[in-house]
């Protein structure tokens, strides 16, 4: 039965305030006072006062009083500490930092309050348990300094050893790189004003501002990666980045309590090695997350095949920042070529199955946390890297080769683990029973005498009567005197000399020998002497671990990155993709272009559509009816450009671009309520983003800009941001309903027009998804809002409206010269002006000059 109380700590069954042991509580827990702290007390964690009522809103606990504090019941919250997992992963995901409090001192020979101390720290950013992580997603901390010139920033993946460093110019950078990298924790100077952009974000924590001082980091990261200066990783300029690194490590070693030294180097990542996204254009791409927060029907769900989590978690990084480096893309090209080549990754697939998620085991180890099926894993995975080494022999591609000079094979550490670790290790250290028999001969023998001490004392006296020929003899064993061998009293002369007498009974004298005294010793005390045994050993065998962890680090690495180009050989070959082919000359040339999810989900087989953007044509405005694949269309050729600039093949039969540097997208409507902006302001933030940042290297995708406010006003805002777009010479897709917008080819010769195509069958109409040049000629919006359900009555007095909307707006454009309407506008589009209205009831030659002159300035103001 679990006992919640080890300890005597205070009489008459009250907790109360002011005994020794809540003096200890008060005395860790001032140390933390932000965080909850799980106090050990036995078999249980205690949490008391606010922590104990935050824990139980939070984990939906019981909550109790035990004693008074100021004549209050103190509030008390338990959890057994062999469930305790389940509880912190439930905190952690609310965004909550618990601090352990565990007992390091002996109940039986403390005098007073059990010693505790506490041990770690665990937060969203710094957990490393398997059981508290997300085994397909990194779980990353930052943490960034400077002014809104310039940003220092520093991530850390603590469960995966990767470290890096970046300096940022001004706020937006700043907000999409978090964006992108989307941290559980992010750490951020205490003398930064209130209110900034970057405290909305969940997870920010204030720290005092010297944690980010650059020499004190520089010196730090230097001791933590044993180098002299820190000009290997090509960052010694970056002041602020050093500084939020050395934040960041500060951080890690106060929650971890212990070495690191699985983080052996720092990165310098640059955005002009990448394709910039944006938040928005992340969010309408759905590369991970789809527009509801879910994970189905996104780019990763229908790409990510990888066999090991650590592949995964790498192919997200690559779908996250594509990159602008030709060379490694193409080498990318050329080992999934050489992967599709007699169907080579079906035999390394399997083979990676097998070698699991070793880059997280490895962290564990390094933070000295690794479970016992951790190292079974490892010992599992060592034992497969022969195989796949022999699969990888012959491997053509350069790039290939180099992934398979990293995967190295250890067979000391294989056979290690193999000799040590049983077949099927419990989850825990906790009880023993890990370590297998014949790795120590002293814990063998430690295990034998706890378990097999009836059969020692069997075989021990047959043996003694045999040597001293008295057949009464025995031995036995009681808990007050311990072991004994017996002789009746009239053969008690008869014992050898070495025998010591022990006790003295009526009919009996009890003897004990330099032999039984010391199976005795070793006996009474064997079980917790072989747990203590096996501990040390498993400690032993983290030390040999940890020694060998750089070029362990290095064969995991690898792993994840042929995970994933075969992961992407299977994709190529299962979605019918195809290489693309990078050229110098600003284009994009896709033939028979899909959208890779979409695709997916469709039961009617996907229309394919191509697309050309280059020196003539620099823009397309499409047109066509809602529902028509208008979006569908502008999604999928960011998707293939994303999709090319990881290196991977692409939903096309033939597609030749040049590297794009940033990919914007405005498309689809929502609002910022919490941030106090509409629907429309969110609109136009976008579309500002969008026209002061893109370049003619961009890809650029416009999907009904201006519709939020009134129609002379949005027509006016999506004309000028279409020219404005032309005079940038960005690869632009302008999706509009403004048909006017399909006069810009007259004034913009590097801007053309197509248009999705429908047809009408027996009333209903019929969508084509078909990509035609030129502009549409009908809208369907009374179609499709027939087709979504609107009753019947409404439409046909819609029909009745637009019938006199046309009417009008055709009298008053008659003797212009204008493009054709479409026969079915939008329903607001064609509105005549109210000035219209008063110079077409207006007769000049009747008006006096005074009268004409007032008619002008009236019609100025209505303008």
């Amino acid at each position: 039965m679990s006992k919640r109380q080890p300890e005597k700590i205070h009489s008459n069954n009250n907790l109360l305030a002011h005994t020794p042991m809540m003096q200890q509580y008060w005395s860790l827990k001032k140390q933390h006072p932000d965080q909850l702290m799980f106090y050990r007390m036995g078999d249980f964690y205690e949490l008391f006062y606010e922590d104990a009522k935050r824990a139980a809103q939070l984990l939906d606990i019981t909550l109790t009083a035990r004693g008074q504090s100021a004549g209050q019941p103190i509030p008390m919250a338990g959890i057994p500490f062999h469930s305790v997992e389940t509880y912190l992963a439930r905190l952690v995901k609310c965004g909550e930092s618990v601090v352990i409090c565990e007992q390091v001192g002996d109940p039986a020979t403390s005098k007073g309050p059990v010693e505790r101390q506490v041990v770690r720290i665990i937060t969203p950013g710094t957990v490393s348990d398997e059981a508290l992580l997300d085994e397909r997603r990194d779980n990353l901390i930052a943490a960034v300094v400077g002014d809104d010139k310039l940003f220092g920033l520093s991530v850390l993946d603590i469960t995966g050893g990767r470290f890096s460093v970046q300096e940022l110019k001004g706020w937006e950078n700043l907000l999409a790189e978090l964006e992108r990298l989307n941290p559980a924790e992010l750490l951020i100077p205490d003398n930064w004003p209130l209110g900034v952009p970057l405290e909305k974000r969940p997870g920010v924590r204030r720290r005092v501002p010297w944690d980010f001082d650059p020499e004190t980091a520089y010196k730090n990261l230097c001791q933590q990666f044993g180098t002299q200066d820190l000009r290997g990783f090509g960052c010694t300029k970056l002041s602020l980045a050093i500084g939020a690194a050395g934040c960041l490590l500060g951080y890690a070693k106060e929650t971890q309590r212990t070495a690191l030294p699985h983080l052996r180097s720092l990165r310098h990542e640059r955005l002009d090695d990448t394709v910039i996204l944006d938040g928005a254009s992340r969010r309408n791409l759905e590369l991970d997350t789809n527009l509801s927060g879910g994970r189905e029907n996104t780019l990763q769900s229908v790409i990510d095949r990888c066999q090991t989590a650590m592949g995964s978690r790498l192919l997200n990084r690559w779908l996250n920042r594509p990159l602008r480096d030709r060379k490694v893309l193409e080498a990318r090209q050329q080992a999934i070529h050489c992967l599709l080549e007699h169907y080579q990754f079906e035999h390394i697939q399997p083979l990676l199955k097998e070698i699991g998620d070793i880059e997280r085991i490895l962290a564990r180890i390094g933070l000295r946390n690794a479970r016992p099926r951790d190292l079974a894993r490892l010992r599992d995975a060592l034992k497969a890297l022969p195989s796949l080494q022999s699969a990888l022999q012959g491997i053509s591609a350069t790039h290939l080769k180099t992934l398979a000079n990293s995967i190295c094979t250890y067979p000391q550490l294989a056979e290690l683990l193999e000799r040590a670790i049983v077949d099927n290790p419990p989850a825990v250290i906790r009880e023993g029973g890990v370590l297998k028999m014949g790795y120590d001969a002293e814990l063998d023998e430690l295990l034998n005498l706890s378990e097999n001490a009836g059969q020692f004392l069997l075989d021990l006296e047959a043996k003694e009567k045999a040597r001293t020929g008295l057949p009464n003899l025995k031995v036995g064993y009681n808990r007050i005197h311990g072991y004994f061998i017996e002789l009746p009293r009239a053969q008690a002369e008869q014992a050898p000399i070495h025998y010591q007498r022990r006790q003295t009974l009526k009919g009996a004298e009890r003897f004990i020998t330099p032999e039984l005294k010391a199976f005795e010793d070793k006996a009474l005390s064997a079980k917790s002497r072989a747990l203590a045994r096996e501990k040390y050993l498993y400690e032993t065998l983290l030390d040999l671990l940890i020694a060998e962890l750089a070029p362990l680090q290095e064969t995991a690495a690898a792993l994840a990155e042929l995970d994933v180009l075969a992961n992407l050989s299977e994709r190529a070959l299962s979605l019918d993709l195809h290489c693309p082919e990078f050229v110098k000359a600003p284009c994009l040339r896709i033939q028979n272009g899909r959208h890779p999810v979409v695709e997916q989900v469709l039961d009617a087989p996907f229309v394919a559509n191509d697309l050309i953007l280059d020196e003539q044509t620099r823009m397309l405005i499409i047109t066509g009816p809602n529902m028509g694949g208008k979006s569908t269309y502008m999604r999928q050729t960011a998707l293939i450009v994303l999709l090319a600039q990881i290196g991977s093949f692409v939903p096309a039969s033939r597609c030749e671009l040049s590297l794009v540097d940033r990919i914007f997208t405005r498309i689809g409507s929502s609002d910022d309520l919490a941030g106090g902006r509409s629907t429309f302001m969110v609109e136009m933030s976008e579309t500002a983003n969008i026209l002061h940042n893109a370049t003619e290297h961009s890809l650029v995708l416009m999907d009904e800009v201006g519709r939020g406010t009134s129609t002379f006003d949005g027509l006016s805002l999506a004309w000028a941001a279409a020219e404005h777009l032309a005079h940038l010479q960005a690869f632009t897709l302008f999706a509009t309903h403004y048909f006017e917008l399909t006069v810009l080819p007259e004034s913009q010769p590097k801007v053309a027009n197509v248009h999705l195509t429908a047809a009408e069958h027996q009333e209903r109409i019929i969508f084509l998804h078909h990509v035609m040049s030129g502009p549409a000629n009908q809208s369907y919006g009374l179609a499709v809002a027939q087709l979504a359900g609107v009753p019947s009555e409404v439409i046909v007095r819609a029909q009745a409206h637009l019938e006199r909307l046309e009417t009008s707006s055709l009298s008053h454009s008659a003797g212009k010269k204008q493009p054709p309407q479409p026969q079915q506008a939008d329903l607001f589009a064609s509105l005549p002006h109210p000035v219209l209205d008063i110079l077409g009831q207006t007769d000049p030659d009747m008006l006096s000059p005074r009268a004409a002159l007032e008619l002008l300035y009236n019609l100025k103001a209505q303008l």
